[in-house]
């Protein structure tokens, strides 16, 4: 029996709504009606629009009374997300929303990816959603002017890293004019017509890039911030905003360290199963060369990936977890990108888009080792993002629509995944020793990350005590600490130099998932069951940390 929606349903219910009017590329991901031929707005007075948007839904929340305790949670948390929301836009951190991975310099032509291509109206809304590109690149552009206005522009050093991703988007073989030249409904061909109008908005949606690029170079360039650092009171609002609690960055700082030496040591113990006496950089190269981990070419990729997922799915269902049907489906792709990187995106709604995990791969890869990534297929796919996020949207009956769609934070998700790996572990999955080093190697990533990102943005002394740390030092501390090229390093160190805190979430949420488990545990003493917890635990949807602890303790 579905239960019946209360004002605070009602309310939560329209506040999705609400986001996904003013922001398309929103509505696209969820699979909403509306906005197929439109562009996320990024201009200043959206932005401001936004923050008195949350501002008035906060009065509004704060003047309801919960009728459940699925309304207590609710209230709860998003209460807490609407008011990170205005303390974050006060801060000043949006007008300087600029990095390599996850800024509108990605998400406006990301959105591509996620649009629907079946139909040759859908291939009408995407050449209208083309000729908006411009449009919405120059809001951002006005955006990022307030920063430079404010003398509080973007790092230098990301500024380059856009100019560069700008760069591949608009080159002769760029990815509007590929995606116009791709174009094919499943019926078929679409009339002539229409694809020269593709072809026209490709080259609108290519400009509307460029001359982001010549924003770039003339204009913030120029202004950008010789410092990286995003300081300590900053730190402490994105930490907030990415893991949904408060954390006390000294206190994980030395907890990542601990949390590092030993997965180092956990990984030693491995690297002597493999070979007896072996170091761990030994067992590397013998995984490295072992044939029965390779993988030859995107296509053998792509279908290793769906088999070890649908195996996954079929083994675990109804033992440790309970996997609805429409959860079952899971589409492993290659993504049509190729900046590296491994993603997940949820289903529609209605379960008509399946959810998907994505493989970008780089230029020129074409062997894969598999020990490497089999963790990455549970971190992704069951019981990692897929189970957490589509369970979510499955629970129509019990939870408002922004509990199941848009609440949540990157603690929530990625500590769930990463918590979901090490379970895959206890569960027998990753007995094979080269499939337990793998995953071993992410966890040691996530923890040495917790290390930089904090000492980095709350400009901490380098753990040998010379000086503050700094880019070289940190792309040396990671050469360390990752098995990986060279290039995806320095990447991913550039990432986290841009985008503070969200690194750290992935290892101090899991931390806080295996804190909020060890809690219920001794709180059930024999009548706890590890298949209820992650039954009530996902069935609350997405959370900040804080919240799902409140919430969790009363369950």
């Amino acid at each position: 029996m579905s239960r019946k929606p209360t004002p605070i349903d009602q309310l939560s219910n329209d506040w999705v709504r609400q986001i996904a009017k003013k922001y398309p590329s929103y509505s696209t991901y969820l699979g909403f009606p509306g906005g197929e031929r439109e562009m996320d707005d990024h201009s200043p007075a959206a932005l401001k629009q936004d923050r008195d948007d949350a501002a008035e839904q906060i009065r509004k929340l704060e003047a309801l009374s919960p009728q459940d305790e699925v309304d207590e949670v609710s209230k709860d948390a998003l209460l807490q997300e609407l008011q990170k929301e205005v303390r974050t836009y006060d801060s000043g951190l949006y007008f300087r929303n600029l990095n390599n991975i996850a800024s509108p310099a990605q998400g406006v032509r990301d959105i591509f990816d996620l649009s629907a291509t079946a139909t040759e109206q859908d291939w009408d809304n995407l050449a209208a959603r083309m000729n908006k590109v411009a449009h919405s690149l120059r809001g951002y552009a006005e955006t990022l002017r307030i920063s430079m206005k404010n003398q509080d522009a973007p790092a230098k050093r990301q500024v380059e890293e856009v100019i560069a991703q700008v760069a591949q988007i608009t080159k002769a073989d760029g990815f509007f004019r590929e995606f116009a030249k791709s174009a094919k409904a499943d019926s078929g061909q679409l009339p002539e017509s229409l694809k020269e109008e593709l072809v026209k908005a490709a080259e609108a949606a290519t400009s509307g890039y460029a001359e982001f690029g010549e924003f770039l170079k003339d204009e913030l360039l120029p202004n950008a911030s010789s410092k990286d650092a995003i300081g300590r009171e900053r730190y402490a609002l994105l930490s907030e905003r990415f893991l949904g609690a408060v954390i006390d960055p000294d206190e994980t700082y030395e907890w990542g360290r601990e949390e590092l030496s030993r997965i180092i040591a956990e990984q030693q113990e491995v690297a002597n199963t493999i070979k007896p006496g072996a170091s761990i950089e030994e067992a590397f190269e013998i995984l490295d060369k072992d044939p029965k981990s390779k993988l030859y070419g995107t296509d053998e990729l792509q279908k290793w990936m769906q088999k070890l997922s649908d195996q996954a799915i079929e083994k675990l269902n109804g033992i440790h977890f309970e996997i609805a049907e429409p959860i079952k489906k899971l589409e492993c792709m290659i993504a049509p990108t190729k900046h590296g990187g491994i993603y997940y995106t949820g289903p529609t709604d209605d379960f008509s888009r399946p959810g998907r995990m994505w493989w970008s791969v780089p230029e020129g890869v074409e062997e894969f080792n598999t020990w490497r990534e089999t963790t990455t297929v549970y971190h992704e796919g069951v019981p990692g993002h897929h189970l957490q996020i589509a369970q979510s949207v499955y629970v129509k009956d019990e939870l408002n629509d922004w509990r199941r769609l848009a609440a949540g934070t990157s603690g929530h998700a990625e500590g769930w995944a990463l918590y979901a790996e090490r379970l895959m572990q206890d569960f027998g999955f990753l007995d094979d020793p080269a499939d337990r080093m793998g995953m071993l190697d992410g966890q040691r990533m996530r923890a040495a990350r917790v290390v930089l990102d904090i000492g980095v943005h709350t400009e901490k002394q380098k753990l040998d005590g010379a000086g503050v740390w700094d880019f070289d030092y940190a792309l040396n501390f990671m050469t360390k600490n990752v098995n990986l090229s060279p290039e995806f390093v320095r990447f991913e160190v550039t990432r986290y130099f841009g985008w503070p805190g969200q690194a750290p979430s992935y290892k101090v949420g899991q931390r806080i998932w295996e804190q909020i488990l060890a809690d219920y545990k001794s709180r059930k003493g024999e009548s706890f069951s590890l298949k209820e917890f992650h039954k009530v635990a996902l069935n609350l949807g997405g959370l900040g940390l804080d919240s799902l602890r409140r919430a969790m303790a009363r369950a």
